[in-house]
């Protein structure tokens, strides 16, 4: 069957769909569990999950043409971490009735995931996490400490790396989970950013039971599972689902249209600069995301992530000296929790503010570049000295 033949089909599959399920009279939630259950959620997961089992390259197709119909979304800004981390991650580790379970409601958005990985004593070096789980019969009684955990407030589940060994060296101690957030013992309270709003957390598990059942990979091996989130973590957020200038260099194009700075051939040749650097990127981030989207992700999304950050804080910064002394402004720095629908009409400000944490979250630009020189320049590694000794013997 030609490509051709395929995308053929595949649009008549969508006609058909419409006209079942009118979007202009067919409730949100129904109409995406329908598409979800047609096959025509993400096309590249398996059949009876979302999909069809073809190229992931085809799935711009299949929104497009969703989107020219105008059809709802899932809304993906909404739950980032379910769509670009855990939903590739249960795709590869997790049972059969656990997918069955679990990626339907993440696709439509009923059900938002969250991370509980980094700790207060583990972020740059995730593997010394203490969070200990202790075997209890078919389950495991979880206590720790979770930090920085975007959306735990909304949150219906989490993946969750615990220690379940301490007497061997680090990265082989642990195991992977996924924990139910309802469940008794988890405590989730606000943090407070340089925005002013609480958009993440700390988390605190009490004797949380988590069944065994829910452990992904065998037992010590959570660290080659976690590997895999974190790649898919950094390709998710360096390299988003956007349109020609969407994102930050959308804010700035549009601060320069509408504003008089046509006279000043500096802040021209950097606004061009900058928008050149975007599109570079999102050109470069696309083939990138086919490569999660087969569940193939590789250190190149430590390089988005990168450049991401890098090229959202210059974006950012230029955009604030545009609004001149109205730059300096700032609306609401009350300590809330975000509208994740509102950025749009946000001041400049606000944004100059919150990508100060794009080298920061999802691994810091520091890190970012030590996954480049080694695993992609092959550069000599740093000295590790702790790699043989036992958790429970390193100092803390």
């Amino acid at each position: 069957m030609t490509a051709d033949t395929v995308v053929s089909g595949l649009l008549a599959d969508i006609d058909e769909f419409l006209r079942e399920h009118n979007p202009d009279t067919t409730d949100r939630l129904t109409f995406l569990r329908a598409r979800f259950d047609a096959g025509l959620a993400w096309v590249q997961y398996p059949e009876g999950l979302g999909g069809r089992g073809l190229d992931s390259a085809l799935q711009p197709v299949v929104d497009s043409a969703f989107a020219s119909a105008g059809a709802p979304d899932n809304a993906p800004h909404r739950n980032v971490i379910g769509l670009g981390m855990a939903a590739p991650t249960i795709s590869r580790f997790a049972r059969d009735e656990d997918k069955r379970r679990w990626l339907r409601p993440l696709w439509t958005g009923e059900e938002i995931w969250c991370q509980l990985f980094s700790e207060p004593g583990a972020g740059s070096d995730l593997a010394t996490v203490a969070t200990k789980a202790v075997r209890d019969g078919d389950d495991w009684i979880v206590s720790g400490q979770k930090v920085w955990t975007s959306l735990a407030h909304e949150a219906s589940w989490a993946l969750l790396i615990a220690r379940t060994d301490p007497t061997v060296p680090k990265h082989r101690g642990l195991s992977y989970f996924v924990c139910d957030m309802s469940a008794e013992g988890v405590d989730v309270r606000p943090l407070r950013q340089l925005t002013g709003e609480a958009e993440f957390n700390e988390v605190f598990l009490d004797n949380v039971r988590v069944p065994d059942a829910h452990r992904f990979g065998e037992l010590g091996e959570g660290w080659k599972v976690t590997q895999s989130t974190l790649m898919n973590e950094r390709v998710a957020i360096g390299a988003g689902l956007a349109p020609r200038e969407g994102g930050p260099i959308g804010f700035l194009t549009r601060a320069w249209r509408d504003g008089a700075h046509s006279h000043n051939p500096a802040l021209y040749d950097r606004v061009l600069e900058l928008w050149i650097g975007a599109e570079a990127a999102r050109l470069t981030t696309a083939r990138l995301r086919q490569q999660m989207a087969a569940g193939l992700p590789g250190p190149e999304g430590s390089g988005a992530k990168l450049t991401y950050a890098k090229l959202a804080q210059q974006i950012s910064s230029v955009e604030v000296d545009l609004a001149g002394h109205q730059g300096l402004r700032f609306d609401d720095y009350s300590a809330r929790r975000p509208d994740l629908d509102q950025e749009a009409g946000r001041p400049p400000g606000y944004r100059f503010l919150r990508t100060k944490g794009n080298s920061i979250e999802g691994g810091t630009s520091e890190i970012m570049r030590n996954i480049i020189a080694e695993r992609v320049l092959g550069l000599p590694a740093e000295p590790r000295v702790d790699v043989d000794v036992a958790w429970k013997d390193l100092p803390r």
